[in-house]
Protein backbone atom coordinates (compact mmCIF):
# COMPACT_ATOMS: atom_id res chain seq x y z
CA UNK A 1 0.00 0.00 0.00
CA UNK A 2 2.87 2.30 0.95
CA UNK A 3 4.24 1.24 -2.68
CA UNK A 4 1.20 2.28 -4.41
CA UNK A 5 0.46 5.78 -2.95
CA UNK A 6 4.37 6.71 -3.27
CA UNK A 7 4.00 5.89 -7.22
CA UNK A 8 0.75 7.83 -7.08
CA UNK A 9 2.65 10.62 -5.54
CA UNK A 10 5.67 11.01 -7.69
CA UNK A 11 3.56 10.23 -11.44
CA UNK A 12 0.84 13.26 -9.63
CA UNK A 13 3.53 15.98 -8.83
CA UNK A 14 5.77 14.92 -11.70
CA UNK A 15 4.33 13.74 -15.23
CA UNK A 16 3.85 16.40 -17.64
CA UNK A 17 0.30 18.15 -16.81
CA UNK A 18 -2.18 17.57 -20.03
CA UNK A 19 -1.07 13.74 -20.51
CA UNK A 20 -1.38 13.75 -17.27
CA UNK A 21 -4.98 15.55 -16.74
CA UNK A 22 -6.10 13.04 -20.03
CA UNK A 23 -5.41 10.17 -17.96
CA UNK A 24 -7.39 10.73 -15.33
CA UNK A 25 -10.24 12.45 -17.34
CA UNK A 26 -10.91 9.86 -19.72
CA UNK A 27 -12.63 7.33 -17.02
CA UNK A 28 -14.17 10.05 -15.57
CA UNK A 29 -15.94 12.05 -18.45
CA UNK A 30 -17.42 8.15 -19.46
CA UNK A 31 -18.10 7.94 -15.69
CA UNK A 32 -20.18 11.37 -16.32
CA UNK A 33 -21.77 10.51 -19.27
CA UNK A 34 -22.50 7.29 -18.08
CA UNK A 35 -24.01 8.71 -15.18
CA UNK A 36 -25.93 11.63 -16.94
CA UNK A 37 -27.54 8.59 -19.17
CA UNK A 38 -29.90 6.92 -15.94
CA UNK A 39 -31.59 9.95 -15.71
CA UNK A 40 -31.86 10.08 -20.06
CA UNK A 41 -32.41 6.18 -20.11
CA UNK A 42 -35.69 6.85 -17.69
CA UNK A 43 -36.84 9.81 -19.90
CA UNK A 44 -36.40 8.10 -22.94
CA UNK A 45 -37.87 5.00 -22.60
CA UNK A 46 -40.79 6.61 -20.55
CA UNK A 47 -41.79 8.50 -23.54
CA UNK A 48 -42.11 6.03 -25.51
CA UNK A 49 -45.82 5.26 -23.16
CA UNK A 50 -46.60 8.31 -25.13
CA UNK A 51 -47.88 9.45 -22.09
CA UNK A 52 -46.78 13.27 -21.21
CA UNK A 53 -47.72 13.15 -17.81
CA UNK A 54 -45.68 10.20 -17.30
CA UNK A 55 -42.65 11.28 -18.62
CA UNK A 56 -43.34 14.77 -16.54
CA UNK A 57 -43.17 12.55 -13.53
CA UNK A 58 -39.57 11.40 -14.28
CA UNK A 59 -38.96 15.68 -14.37
CA UNK A 60 -41.12 15.99 -11.03
CA UNK A 61 -38.73 13.42 -9.24
CA UNK A 62 -35.15 15.06 -10.43
CA UNK A 63 -35.25 17.00 -7.13
CA UNK A 64 -34.94 14.43 -5.00
CA UNK A 65 -32.30 12.82 -7.71
CA UNK A 66 -30.62 16.30 -6.79
CA UNK A 67 -31.14 15.76 -3.11
CA UNK A 68 -29.59 12.61 -3.06
CA UNK A 69 -26.73 13.64 -5.38
CA UNK A 70 -26.30 16.58 -2.78
CA UNK A 71 -25.36 14.61 -0.37
CA UNK A 72 -23.31 12.16 -1.89
CA UNK A 73 -21.14 14.81 -3.62
CA UNK A 74 -21.14 16.69 -0.52
CA UNK A 75 -19.58 14.13 2.03
CA UNK A 76 -17.57 12.69 -1.52
CA UNK A 77 -16.15 15.85 -2.50
CA UNK A 78 -15.41 16.87 0.86
CA UNK A 79 -13.47 13.90 1.96
CA UNK A 80 -12.23 13.55 -1.49
CA UNK A 81 -10.85 16.94 -1.70
CA UNK A 82 -9.20 16.49 1.81
CA UNK A 83 -7.82 12.93 1.15
CA UNK A 84 -6.23 14.29 -2.03
CA UNK A 85 -4.54 17.25 0.09
CA UNK A 86 -3.43 14.66 3.05
CA UNK A 87 -2.28 12.27 -0.28
CA UNK A 88 -0.31 15.19 -1.41
CA UNK A 89 1.49 15.57 2.07
CA UNK A 90 1.69 11.86 2.82
CA UNK A 91 -0.74 11.88 5.44
CA UNK A 92 -2.05 8.35 5.03
CA UNK A 93 -3.78 7.81 8.68
CA UNK A 94 -5.77 10.99 8.11
CA UNK A 95 -6.68 9.66 4.31
CA UNK A 96 -8.10 6.78 5.49
CA UNK A 97 -10.02 8.00 8.66
CA UNK A 98 -11.50 10.92 6.18
CA UNK A 99 -12.36 7.85 3.76
CA UNK A 100 -14.19 5.97 6.72
CA UNK A 101 -16.63 8.87 8.20
CA UNK A 102 -17.47 10.27 4.89
CA UNK A 103 -18.59 7.03 3.02
CA UNK A 104 -20.55 6.17 6.14
CA UNK A 105 -22.17 8.94 7.09
CA UNK A 106 -23.60 9.27 3.90
CA UNK A 107 -24.38 5.81 4.01
CA UNK A 108 -26.53 6.93 7.15
CA UNK A 109 -28.08 10.00 5.96
CA UNK A 110 -29.51 8.47 3.02
CA UNK A 111 -30.92 5.70 5.15
CA UNK A 112 -32.67 9.49 7.27
CA UNK A 113 -33.98 10.40 4.06
CA UNK A 114 -35.76 6.64 2.77
CA UNK A 115 -37.91 7.05 6.41
CA UNK A 116 -38.60 10.70 5.93
CA UNK A 117 -39.33 10.06 2.29
CA UNK A 118 -41.73 7.80 3.14
CA UNK A 119 -43.29 9.85 5.94
CA UNK A 120 -43.99 12.38 3.71
CA UNK A 121 -44.11 11.10 0.43
CA UNK A 122 -47.68 12.52 -0.55
CA UNK A 123 -46.95 16.41 0.44
CA UNK A 124 -43.56 16.07 -0.95
CA UNK A 125 -44.71 15.05 -4.46
CA UNK A 126 -47.24 17.98 -4.27
CA UNK A 127 -43.95 20.47 -3.30
CA UNK A 128 -41.94 18.93 -6.32
CA UNK A 129 -44.72 20.57 -8.29
CA UNK A 130 -46.80 17.33 -9.90
CA UNK A 131 -50.35 18.52 -11.64
CA UNK A 132 -52.99 16.22 -10.29
CA UNK A 133 -52.71 14.19 -13.76
CA UNK A 134 -48.96 13.75 -13.46
CA UNK A 135 -49.05 13.44 -9.40
CA UNK A 136 -49.80 9.37 -9.32
CA UNK A 137 -47.18 8.77 -11.93
CA UNK A 138 -44.97 10.85 -9.63
CA UNK A 139 -46.14 8.62 -6.95
CA UNK A 140 -44.78 5.32 -8.01
CA UNK A 141 -41.57 6.60 -9.75
CA UNK A 142 -40.17 8.44 -6.48
CA UNK A 143 -41.44 5.35 -3.69
CA UNK A 144 -38.85 2.89 -5.25
CA UNK A 145 -36.58 5.77 -5.71
CA UNK A 146 -36.50 6.46 -2.22
CA UNK A 147 -35.68 2.51 -1.76
CA UNK A 148 -32.17 3.41 -3.16
CA UNK A 149 -31.20 6.15 -1.48
CA UNK A 150 -28.52 4.81 1.62
CA UNK A 151 -26.39 3.10 -1.06
CA UNK A 152 -27.25 5.59 -4.49
CA UNK A 153 -25.83 8.25 -1.67
CA UNK A 154 -22.54 6.03 -0.60
CA UNK A 155 -21.73 5.09 -4.02
CA UNK A 156 -21.11 8.87 -4.76
CA UNK A 157 -19.05 9.11 -2.16
CA UNK A 158 -17.09 6.05 -3.07
CA UNK A 159 -16.88 7.29 -6.97
CA UNK A 160 -15.31 10.42 -5.98
CA UNK A 161 -12.74 9.26 -3.27
CA UNK A 162 -11.34 6.69 -5.83
CA UNK A 163 -11.29 9.53 -8.07
CA UNK A 164 -9.90 11.88 -5.55
CA UNK A 165 -7.23 9.29 -5.05
CA UNK A 166 -6.50 9.42 -8.90
CA UNK A 167 -8.00 5.54 -9.43
CA UNK A 168 -10.40 7.00 -11.34
CA UNK A 169 -11.23 3.78 -13.45
CA UNK A 170 -12.17 2.07 -10.97
CA UNK A 171 -14.90 4.13 -10.38
CA UNK A 172 -15.53 3.99 -13.95
CA UNK A 173 -15.91 0.51 -14.36
CA UNK A 174 -18.42 0.59 -11.43
CA UNK A 175 -20.51 3.22 -12.55
CA UNK A 176 -20.27 1.84 -16.15
CA UNK A 177 -21.72 -1.31 -15.28
CA UNK A 178 -24.56 0.05 -13.17
CA UNK A 179 -25.56 2.46 -16.14
CA UNK A 180 -25.04 -0.77 -19.25
CA UNK A 181 -27.34 -2.87 -16.81
CA UNK A 182 -30.23 0.53 -16.36
CA UNK A 183 -30.16 0.13 -20.09
CA UNK A 184 -30.97 -3.37 -20.39
CA UNK A 185 -33.70 -3.30 -17.37
CA UNK A 186 -35.75 -0.29 -18.45
CA UNK A 187 -37.29 -1.42 -21.68
CA UNK A 188 -37.56 -5.14 -19.97
CA UNK A 189 -39.65 -3.79 -16.77
CA UNK A 190 -41.59 -0.95 -18.34
CA UNK A 191 -42.81 -2.94 -21.29
CA UNK A 192 -41.64 -6.66 -20.88
CA UNK A 193 -43.36 -6.47 -17.78
CA UNK A 194 -46.09 -4.16 -18.55
CA UNK A 195 -44.85 -2.07 -15.44
CA UNK A 196 -44.76 1.01 -16.44
CA UNK A 197 -42.92 4.26 -15.12
CA UNK A 198 -42.47 1.77 -11.76
CA UNK A 199 -40.26 -0.21 -13.80
CA UNK A 200 -38.06 2.32 -14.92
CA UNK A 201 -37.43 3.11 -11.09
CA UNK A 202 -36.97 -0.17 -10.16
CA UNK A 203 -34.13 -0.43 -13.45
CA UNK A 204 -32.42 2.43 -11.48
CA UNK A 205 -32.21 1.44 -8.33
CA UNK A 206 -31.19 -2.42 -9.37
CA UNK A 207 -28.43 -1.38 -11.25
CA UNK A 208 -27.32 1.42 -8.86
CA UNK A 209 -27.06 -1.25 -6.20
CA UNK A 210 -24.85 -3.26 -8.59
CA UNK A 211 -22.83 -0.36 -8.97
CA UNK A 212 -22.34 0.56 -5.39
CA UNK A 213 -21.22 -3.37 -5.09
CA UNK A 214 -18.62 -3.33 -7.65
CA UNK A 215 -17.13 0.23 -6.46
CA UNK A 216 -16.82 -1.12 -3.25
CA UNK A 217 -15.15 -3.33 -4.69
CA UNK A 218 -12.94 -1.14 -6.07
CA UNK A 219 -12.13 0.45 -3.23
CA UNK A 220 -10.87 -2.61 -1.75
CA UNK A 221 -8.93 -3.23 -5.09
CA UNK A 222 -7.28 0.07 -5.36
CA UNK A 223 -4.62 -0.69 -2.80
CA UNK A 224 -4.28 2.85 -1.29
CA UNK A 225 -7.07 3.57 1.56
CA UNK A 226 -9.15 0.71 3.71
CA UNK A 227 -12.77 1.48 4.07
CA UNK A 228 -13.06 0.26 7.56
CA UNK A 229 -16.35 1.04 10.38
CA UNK A 230 -13.03 0.76 12.95
CA UNK A 231 -11.85 4.29 11.02
CA UNK A 232 -15.45 5.66 11.55
CA UNK A 233 -13.95 8.13 14.41
CA UNK A 234 -16.13 11.43 13.70
CA UNK A 235 -15.45 14.63 15.07
CA UNK A 236 -16.39 18.10 14.69
CA UNK A 237 -12.94 19.18 12.81
CA UNK A 238 -13.51 16.09 10.59
CA UNK A 239 -17.00 17.22 9.68
CA UNK A 240 -15.64 21.03 9.46
CA UNK A 241 -13.06 19.98 6.99
CA UNK A 242 -16.12 17.95 5.16
CA UNK A 243 -17.99 21.45 4.59
CA UNK A 244 -15.01 23.20 3.60
CA UNK A 245 -14.64 21.16 0.49
CA UNK A 246 -18.21 19.31 0.00
CA UNK A 247 -20.04 22.76 1.02
CA UNK A 248 -20.06 23.97 -2.50
CA UNK A 249 -21.76 20.78 -4.20
CA UNK A 250 -24.44 21.04 -1.50
CA UNK A 251 -25.10 24.86 -2.35
CA UNK A 252 -25.10 23.29 -6.10
CA UNK A 253 -26.68 20.26 -6.26
CA UNK A 254 -29.28 21.78 -3.24
CA UNK A 255 -30.13 24.95 -4.97
CA UNK A 256 -30.34 22.73 -8.43
CA UNK A 257 -33.00 20.97 -6.92
CA UNK A 258 -34.82 23.90 -5.41
CA UNK A 259 -34.69 25.79 -9.15
CA UNK A 260 -35.92 22.49 -10.84
CA UNK A 261 -38.97 22.56 -8.40
CA UNK A 262 -39.16 25.98 -9.28
CA UNK A 263 -39.07 25.37 -12.71
CA UNK A 264 -41.20 22.82 -12.79
CA UNK A 265 -43.81 25.29 -10.83
CA UNK A 266 -43.51 28.37 -13.21
CA UNK A 267 -44.11 25.72 -16.49
CA UNK A 268 -46.97 23.96 -15.13
CA UNK A 269 -49.67 26.74 -15.70
CA UNK A 270 -49.02 26.83 -18.97
CA UNK A 271 -49.70 23.18 -19.96
CA UNK A 272 -48.20 19.39 -18.73
CA UNK A 273 -46.63 19.36 -22.70
CA UNK A 274 -44.33 22.73 -20.80
CA UNK A 275 -43.34 20.83 -18.01
CA UNK A 276 -42.74 18.10 -20.18
CA UNK A 277 -40.22 19.92 -22.91
CA UNK A 278 -38.53 21.58 -19.75
CA UNK A 279 -37.71 17.94 -18.06
CA UNK A 280 -36.56 17.00 -21.35
CA UNK A 281 -34.21 19.83 -22.05
CA UNK A 282 -33.17 19.50 -18.62
CA UNK A 283 -31.68 16.13 -19.48
CA UNK A 284 -29.99 17.00 -22.92
CA UNK A 285 -28.11 19.91 -20.66
CA UNK A 286 -26.67 17.81 -18.04
CA UNK A 287 -26.17 15.16 -20.57
CA UNK A 288 -24.24 17.89 -22.45
CA UNK A 289 -22.11 19.62 -19.64
CA UNK A 290 -21.26 15.77 -18.58
CA UNK A 291 -17.78 15.08 -20.22
CA UNK A 292 -17.38 18.96 -19.85
CA UNK A 293 -17.20 18.20 -15.25
CA UNK A 294 -15.26 14.74 -15.95
CA UNK A 295 -12.81 16.54 -17.83
CA UNK A 296 -12.44 19.33 -14.83
CA UNK A 297 -12.43 16.07 -12.41
CA UNK A 298 -9.75 14.98 -14.11
CA UNK A 299 -8.01 18.31 -13.20
CA UNK A 300 -8.97 17.78 -9.28
CA UNK A 301 -6.74 15.18 -8.32
CA UNK A 302 -3.95 16.97 -10.35
CA UNK A 303 -5.06 20.19 -8.19
CA UNK A 304 -5.47 18.25 -4.86
CA UNK A 305 -2.01 16.97 -4.80
CA UNK A 306 0.06 19.50 -6.74
CA UNK A 307 -2.04 22.19 -4.21
CA UNK A 308 -0.93 19.82 -0.93
CA UNK A 309 2.87 19.51 -2.44
CA UNK A 310 2.87 23.40 -2.66
CA UNK A 311 3.70 23.56 -6.44
CA UNK A 312 1.47 25.74 -7.34
CA UNK A 313 2.43 26.48 -11.11
CA UNK A 314 1.59 23.07 -11.75
CA UNK A 315 -1.82 23.48 -10.48
CA UNK A 316 -2.33 26.99 -12.77
CA UNK A 317 -0.80 24.99 -16.12
CA UNK A 318 -3.39 22.61 -15.54
CA UNK A 319 -6.26 24.81 -15.04
CA UNK A 320 -5.23 26.97 -18.13
CA UNK A 321 -5.22 23.37 -20.11
CA UNK A 322 -8.31 22.49 -19.33
CA UNK A 323 -10.07 25.74 -20.12
CA UNK A 324 -8.47 25.91 -23.34
CA UNK A 325 -9.64 21.95 -24.56
CA UNK A 326 -13.16 23.14 -22.82
CA UNK A 327 -13.91 26.29 -24.32
CA UNK A 328 -13.27 25.36 -27.49
CA UNK A 329 -15.54 21.81 -27.00
CA UNK A 330 -18.33 23.83 -25.49
CA UNK A 331 -18.53 25.87 -28.27
CA UNK A 332 -18.34 23.10 -30.98
CA UNK A 333 -21.03 21.13 -29.02
CA UNK A 334 -23.34 24.36 -28.73
CA UNK A 335 -23.20 24.96 -32.14
CA UNK A 336 -24.47 21.28 -32.87
CA UNK A 337 -27.21 21.80 -30.46
CA UNK A 338 -28.97 24.73 -32.40
CA UNK A 339 -28.45 23.37 -35.20
CA UNK A 340 -30.11 19.62 -34.42
CA UNK A 341 -32.19 20.62 -31.79
CA UNK A 342 -35.33 19.77 -33.58
CA UNK A 343 -33.97 16.20 -34.23
CA UNK A 344 -32.47 15.70 -31.14
CA UNK A 345 -35.62 15.97 -29.05
CA UNK A 346 -37.72 14.33 -31.32
CA UNK A 347 -37.11 11.10 -29.85
CA UNK A 348 -38.54 12.61 -25.89
CA UNK A 349 -41.27 13.90 -27.45
CA UNK A 350 -43.37 11.36 -29.02
CA UNK A 351 -46.79 12.39 -27.65
CA UNK A 352 -47.45 15.65 -29.73
CA UNK A 353 -45.70 18.56 -31.93
CA UNK A 354 -46.14 20.87 -28.85
CA UNK A 355 -43.61 19.70 -26.62
CA UNK A 356 -41.34 19.34 -29.17
CA UNK A 357 -41.63 23.06 -30.18
CA UNK A 358 -41.17 24.43 -26.67
CA UNK A 359 -38.32 21.86 -25.76
CA UNK A 360 -36.45 22.92 -29.20
CA UNK A 361 -37.01 26.66 -28.91
CA UNK A 362 -35.82 26.13 -25.11
CA UNK A 363 -32.37 24.85 -26.20
CA UNK A 364 -31.34 26.72 -29.18
CA UNK A 365 -31.78 29.29 -25.89
CA UNK A 366 -29.81 27.72 -23.37
CA UNK A 367 -26.60 26.42 -25.63
CA UNK A 368 -25.84 30.27 -26.43
CA UNK A 369 -24.38 30.89 -23.17
CA UNK A 370 -22.43 27.17 -22.95
CA UNK A 371 -19.18 28.81 -23.83
CA UNK A 372 -18.65 30.71 -20.92
CA UNK A 373 -19.62 28.15 -18.77
CA UNK A 374 -16.26 26.50 -18.90
CA UNK A 375 -14.64 29.35 -16.64
CA UNK A 376 -17.67 28.69 -14.27
CA UNK A 377 -17.17 25.34 -13.73
CA UNK A 378 -13.28 25.33 -13.87
CA UNK A 379 -13.23 28.15 -11.38
CA UNK A 380 -15.55 26.49 -8.86
CA UNK A 381 -13.70 22.46 -9.26
CA UNK A 382 -9.79 25.23 -8.42
CA UNK A 383 -12.02 27.22 -5.65
CA UNK A 384 -13.44 23.82 -4.12
CA UNK A 385 -10.43 21.45 -4.48
CA UNK A 386 -7.91 23.73 -2.61
CA UNK A 387 -10.23 24.48 0.08
CA UNK A 388 -11.28 27.97 -0.33
CA UNK A 389 -14.66 27.34 0.56
CA UNK A 390 -16.45 31.02 1.12
CA UNK A 391 -16.14 31.76 -2.86
CA UNK A 392 -16.41 28.25 -4.19
CA UNK A 393 -19.87 28.18 -2.00
CA UNK A 394 -20.59 31.49 -3.41
CA UNK A 395 -19.76 30.53 -7.11
CA UNK A 396 -21.73 27.34 -6.69
CA UNK A 397 -25.05 28.89 -5.78
CA UNK A 398 -24.96 31.56 -8.44
CA UNK A 399 -25.71 29.46 -11.73
CA UNK A 400 -28.87 26.97 -10.26
CA UNK A 401 -29.81 29.65 -7.05
CA UNK A 402 -28.28 32.93 -6.53
CA UNK A 403 -29.44 33.91 -10.27
CA UNK A 404 -31.79 31.35 -11.80
CA UNK A 405 -33.96 31.12 -8.77
CA UNK A 406 -35.08 34.62 -9.08
CA UNK A 407 -35.55 34.67 -13.06
CA UNK A 408 -37.30 32.41 -12.36
CA UNK A 409 -39.76 33.71 -10.13
CA UNK A 410 -40.04 36.88 -12.40
CA UNK A 411 -39.02 36.35 -16.19
CA UNK A 412 -42.54 34.09 -16.52
CA UNK A 413 -44.59 36.25 -14.94
CA UNK A 414 -43.09 39.57 -17.74
CA UNK A 415 -42.88 37.79 -20.62
CA UNK A 416 -44.76 33.98 -20.11
CA UNK A 417 -43.50 31.11 -21.52
CA UNK A 418 -40.50 33.28 -23.53
CA UNK A 419 -39.29 34.02 -20.35
CA UNK A 420 -38.93 30.96 -19.02
CA UNK A 421 -36.71 29.84 -21.62
CA UNK A 422 -34.44 32.60 -21.07
CA UNK A 423 -34.17 32.32 -17.50
CA UNK A 424 -31.08 30.01 -17.55
CA UNK A 425 -28.86 31.75 -19.99
CA UNK A 426 -29.33 34.96 -18.18
CA UNK A 427 -28.62 33.04 -15.05
CA UNK A 428 -25.35 31.76 -16.77
CA UNK A 429 -24.63 35.35 -18.28
CA UNK A 430 -24.73 36.35 -14.23
CA UNK A 431 -22.57 33.61 -12.89
CA UNK A 432 -19.66 34.20 -15.36
CA UNK A 433 -19.30 37.71 -14.41
CA UNK A 434 -18.78 36.69 -10.93
CA UNK A 435 -16.79 33.71 -11.19
CA UNK A 436 -14.26 36.08 -13.24
CA UNK A 437 -12.75 38.03 -10.97
CA UNK A 438 -13.01 35.36 -8.26
CA UNK A 439 -10.80 33.03 -11.12
CA UNK A 440 -8.13 35.72 -11.65
CA UNK A 441 -7.73 36.68 -8.37
CA UNK A 442 -7.00 33.04 -7.28
CA UNK A 443 -4.60 32.22 -10.19
CA UNK A 444 -2.45 35.36 -9.70
CA UNK A 445 -1.64 33.64 -6.55
CA UNK A 446 -0.12 30.36 -8.36
CA UNK A 447 2.49 31.94 -10.37
CA UNK A 448 5.07 30.91 -7.63
CA UNK A 449 5.71 27.39 -5.53
CA UNK A 450 5.59 27.09 -2.25
CA UNK A 451 9.04 27.90 -0.86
Amino acid sequence: MADRSEAKYIRLTTAPVPGLVCSLAIPTICSMLITSLYNMADTFFVAGLQNDSATAAVGIAFPLMSVLQAIGFTFGHGSGNYISRKLGSRDIEAANRMSAIGFFSALFTGLLLTLAGFCFLSPMVDLLGATPTIRPYAMDYIRLILCGAPYMTAALVLNNQLRFQGNAVYGMVGIVSGAVINLGLDPLLIYGCGMGIAGAALATIISQLISFGLLLIGHRRSGILRLSIRCFRPSAEMYKEILRGGMPSLWRQGLASLSTVLLNRAAAPFSDAAVTAMTVVTRIDQFSFAALIGFGQGFQPVCGYNFGAGLYRRVRSAFFFCLQISVLALTALAAGLYVFAEPLLSPFCQDGPQVLAIGTAVLRCHVLTFPLLAFVILCNMLLQTIGRAVPASLLSASRQGLFLIPFLLVLPRLFGLEGLQWAQPAADLCSFALALPLGIRTLRTFRQDKT
